[in-house]
């Protein structure tokens, strides 16, 4: 069947490894359990890490040893427990699989004895297991995943079935609410052994070949793009743009002109775009730089159109991410050598005025009348136009709908923990608000050896996706009936060792610096506050050893660095995929984008040109 489909079929053991394996005389927990979670209760929290394997480790290897499941081309599908994994995996990153099918899976695992046993073993609650449990996920979904349809078998005469044990209907009441296709086969005369399996494996495989060669079409249409796009080197280029004409103002599709690019210029096609809070911040009027008209937009993924006279660093068909923080590398630039900052000022007098460096535009709108640049970017555009310092060049082996994440947000919040505050292991670390920032602040605080991760959100329906990254505590800020800095302060006792705010509010940004540990504790303002607004505290907060400081793209070095990321997750030791929450197809549908991010659930939103 694999064969007939054109596909690779991978069965791993998913069983813990490593000498010492702590077990269990019971079939359904320890070394023939294979519930896909990474443990963090003794004994199983060393040689427990099943997700991880099979999220990261195992696609990372099938990746650079066997070209298996490059460009995102992979599915997924178990068995009862392996089911389980299965949907869970999927459901928690959609857009990092293709498909998933499953047979006699554990569909609601916090509701039945094996999912109680297995996840108060490995993660000590029942609570923590429902970042596990896909219909817990479907539940907490406002509209259903990419996927057309969940393939799922179960046989009638199943004993753990009537066991209460799979409670498949949980999860078909579940995806009903939220519009998810799923096509639950009950079948006559099968209960749960392999056989049953072995019956039901051909359709399956053939649920995900097509898909799969579907999604491998997409692919293929991606890297024929460079033709297409440079068939008007040296001569504009007429496209659609998402047009701001005012603060507080819907964004209108335009058909507008690109110029070619200057000396030291470059002119690209945007292939993907992620929507960001900055953009959302500006469109709103809240940016004191905010030009309009102007063309929004700077987390992208673009080809190479055609470059200006004297650019070297990229050519024609190469893959960059526009970076709002350039790196012009000049050895006069004390700046650029300097290992302290990533602040290259060497064209931040235009780019603040929505202008390129010698002073002009390349956009035009319908009467001919210009459009401002933004950040240096302006990507919300089928094509535009940037500084060569400001285009970081990555491999191509990394899809441009997820490296585009690197432009702004994942980047920053990495970088953060990575670079500015350079969190050690053993630390413990605060993090308010728990946008794509924070998350990102989570993760690398996880990645940094933090062993203590506390997440700070007035919306809680965002823990799950905190602790599934690394936090080890959330703080519903809300409930609270002190201040958030006393609640933290006493949790730690005295107060975290690095802090974070990702929010952007002022009162945040004080109580995060309030719950910094005394003596030494640092905290790192993230998010970027409204205009006008000033940061205060009492000084005796700073005398008795606490350390403000700030962040801009999380310190990168943006040409340097971003490659060095993108690289990272290709090589499978970083992931971002769990970001992108929603797509879109088509420029046009960026207003569409920008409602998703202000609905709440949306963490990154990437509109695919």
């Amino acid at each position: 069947a694999a064969e007939k489909e054109g596909i690779a079929i991978v069965m791993p053991d998913t069983s813990p490894r490593g000498d010492g394996v702590p077990n269990v005389d019971s079939y359904d927990l320890g070394v023939g359990a294979g519930f896909y979670v990474d443990a963090d209760r003794e004994p199983y929290s060393t040689h427990y890490k099943m997700y991880t394997y099979v999220t990261e480790e195992l696609p990372a290897l099938l990746e650079s040893e066997f070209s298996v499941g490059k460009d995102g081309l992979r599915s997924i599908s178990g068995h009862s427990m392996g089911g389980h994994g299965a949907l869970a995996i999927s459901l928690k990153d959609p857009s990092g699989w293709v498909s998933v099918s499953a047979f006699s899976p554990i569909c609601n695992p916090t509701a039945c004895p094996w999912g109680e046993k297995a996840f108060k073993a490995y993660l000590g609650s029942l609570e923590a297991g429902k970042a596990h449990d896909a219909t817990e996920l479907l539940s907490g979904l406002d509209e259903p995943t990419k996927f057309d349809d969940i393939l799922i078998d179960q046989g009638k005469d199943d004993e753990f079935l009537t066991g209460l044990q799979l409670l498949p209907e949980n999860l078909t009441e579940a995806a009903k609410k939220v519009g998810q296709g799923v096509t639950l086969r009950m079948q006559d005369g099968f209960d749960h052994s392999y056989y049953f399996i072995a019956t039901f494996v051909g359709d399956h495989v053939a649920f995900h070949g097509k898909r799969l060669r579907r999604k491998h079409a997409e692919v293929l249409a991606r890297e024929s793009i460079l033709p297409e796009c440079c068939i008007k080197v040296g001569k504009p280029i007429q496209c659609n743009a998402m047009v701001a004409r005012g603060a507080k103002q819907p964004l209108t599709l335009e058909t507008i002109t690109v110029m070619p690019p200057n000396a030291g210029e470059v002119r690209v096609k945007v292939i993907a775009n992620a929507l960001c809070h900055t953009d959302i911040y500006t469109l709103d009027g809240h940016d004191p730089e905010g030009l309009f008209p102007c063309i929004l937009g700077h987390e992208a993924g673009c080809v190479v159109e055609s470059v200006g006279h004297g650019v070297t660093s990229v050519k024609p068909g190469d893959h960059v991410i526009p970076c709002y923080t350039p790196q012009c590398s000049k050895t006069s630039c004390i700046f650029c050598q300097s290992p302290k900052t990533n602040l290259c000022p060497q064209i931040r007098g235009t780019q603040g005025q929505g202008l390129m460096p010698d002073g002009g535009v390349r956009f035009r709108d319908k009467d001919g009348k210009p459009i401002y640049h933004f950040m240096g970017c302006s990507t919300m555009c089928e094509y535009t136009v940037l500084a060569e310092i400001s285009c970081a060049k990555v491999s191509k082996d990394l899809p441009l709908e997820k490296a585009c994440l690197f432009g702004c947000g994942v980047a920053t919040g990495l970088g953060a923990v990575w670079n500015t505050c350079e969190v050690e292991p053993g630390s413990s670390v605060a993090v308010f608000g728990l946008g794509a920032v924070g998350l990102a602040v989570v993760q690398g605080a996880r990645m940094a050896g933090a062993t203590r991760i506390i997440a700070v959100d007035v919306n809680p329906a965002k823990f799950p996706a905190a602790v599934a990254l690394g936090a080890t505590d959330t703080v519903d800020s809300s409930k609270l009936d002190k201040p958030v800095q006393s609640h933290i302060v006493e949790m730690t006792k005295w107060g975290a060792d690095y802090t974070f705010d990702c929010t952007g509010i002022v009162s945040v940004m004080r109580a995060a610096l309030e719950c910094a540990h005394r003596g030494w504790g640092v905290s790192c303002v993230i998010g970027v506050a409204a205009s006008g607004h000033e940061l205060s505290t009492r000084p005796f907060q700073l005398v008795t050893g606490r350390t403000w400081k700030g962040t801009a793209f999380g310190g990168f070095k943006s040409r340097r660095d971003v490659p060095k990321l993108v690289q990272r997750c290709i090589d499978g030791t970083l992931t971002v995929d769990h970001f992108i929450t929603h797509t879109f197809d088509g420029v046009e549908q960026t207003n569409d984008a920008i409602d998703a991010l202000h609905g709440g659930s949306c963490l990154r939103a990437v509109v695919r040109y």
